[in-house]
């Protein structure tokens, strides 16, 4: 029997539109639900072969191609993307950043490097570890855990999303489906993208569904899935993907030379 293909996504709200129905959309494979930084080393691992993973390792691992026109993007707040500070970012020097997060910890380097001028030390938050408490100027939290944290003791919540569109003017790109080199998915392209499209149709049903689950407001939910998340990687997404690239390699933060390339099944040699 042929090994199903697998697929790895987050479990977190902001996922729930790109893998929705997609067990009966993709009857031939197998979805696990890891945290972004986990399905990173995954695929890397060759334990998946596509998964929804943090840009900065798709620029940082240069084999890999993205399914095209899906991506998990914001064109201003996000909401789930959180630094909370103690103080304002010109004097921060030590940031704890959620374990479970790559793409907005390099975001965070970036915006502290280029806009601000700061180099700080960075550590990190164990997933299990509460984050009021912890040892730094800054946190960074991501996913749900941002969008119930509030963490009374840090006087800033600078939203990752709004900081880099008020200094770029460009939409930003969190996380991709990223296809191991020569992996052919047998159609699971096609089901990622039917997915994406009835996720979109029924973001009330998912958030009705999914807000008990966070603690999180019914209609607060709605609102992200709806009107803060873009789940399209077009022109303008790209723009801000090339850009936010070319900033991370100023910093060491990814590899020089890596190119965008789409997924098409059609240049496999292999047939299903």
């Amino acid at each position: 029997m042929e090994q199903p293909i697998r697929i790895g996504a987050v479990n977190y709200l902001n996922t729930k539109p790109l893998i929705c129905d997609l067990e009966h959309l993709a009857p031939q494979a197998e979805l696990i639900l890891e945290v972004p930084s986990r399905l990173a080393d995954l695929l890397a691992e060759e334990r998946l072969d596509v998964a929804l993973i943090p840009v900065i390792e798709y620029f940082r691992a240069g084999r890999y191609s993205i399914v095209p026109n899906i991506a998990i993007a914001s064109r201003g707040p996000v909401l789930s993307v959180t630094l909370f500070s103690r103080v304002p970012w010109s004097s921060i020097r030590r940031v704890a950043l959620d374990a479970g997060s790559r793409t907005s910890a390099a975001l965070t380097r970036v915006l502290l490097g280029h806009r601000y001028g700061v180099s700080a030390e960075m550590v990190s938050l164990p997933m299990d570890r509460e984050a009021e408490g912890a040892d730094a100027d800054a946190v960074l939290l991501i996913g749900d855990r941002a969008m119930r944290a509030c963490l009374p003791g840090f006087q800033y919540a600078f939203d990752l999303g709004q900081e880099w569109f008020e200094w770029t003017g460009l939409p930003f790109v969190y996380a991709v489906w990223a296809v191991r080199e020569g992996v052919d998915l047998c159609g699971v392209d096609e089901a990622l993208r039917e997915a994406k499209e009835r996720g979109l149709d029924r973001a009330g049903p998912i958030a009705y569904a999914e807000a008990p689950r966070l603690g999180l407001d019914a209609g607060f939910c709605r609102r992200y899935l709806s009107n803060i998340l873009h789940f399209d990687l077009g022109p303008r997404e790209q723009a801000g993907l090339h850009h936010y690239y070319m900033l991370a390699c100023e910093l060491g933060l990814a590899r020089r030379g890596v190119n965008v390339e789409y997924y098409h099944s059609e240049h496999l040699a292999k047939s299903c």
